[in-house]
């Protein structure tokens, strides 16, 4: 079992930025894909941004040039930088864990609001 914590959610207006934080509690996390992914109300959960063990990375479209995803693997912690925030970027963010063995794990969830 794995346990992901995420902090750093918040209100923040238009344009500005939030960094959100997500440890692990097990020390596979070096050897796990990571990510965020985020659901507004009414809509489908979506995958932000993502990063392997080796460090590869992929964003959602909406978030590109704006969102950076990036690991600790020595504070087995995993980060989103999110700059020039939108509103339409509101939601509840979810960190995930993915083993290389399929296992899927999930944070709570930190909730995200941008005013205009």
């Amino acid at each position: 079992q794995v346990h992901l914590v995420e902090s750093g959610g918040g209100l923040v207006q238009a344009g500005g930025s939030l960094r959100l934080s997500c440890i692990a509690s097990r020390s596979i996390f070096s050897i796990n894909t990571m990510g965020w992914y985020r659901q507004a109300p009414g809509k489908q959960r979506e995958m932000v941004a993502r990063i392997t063990n080796t460090g590869s990375t992929n964003y959602g479209d909406s978030v590109k040039g704006r969102f950076t995803i990036s690991r600790d693997n020595a504070k087995e912690t995993v980060y989103l930088q999110m700059n020039s925030l939108k509103p339409e970027d509101t939601a509840v963010y979810y960190c995930n864990s993915l083993t290389p063995y399929g296992a899927v794990y999930w944070g709570q969830g930190t909730q995200v609001t941008v005013s205009s």
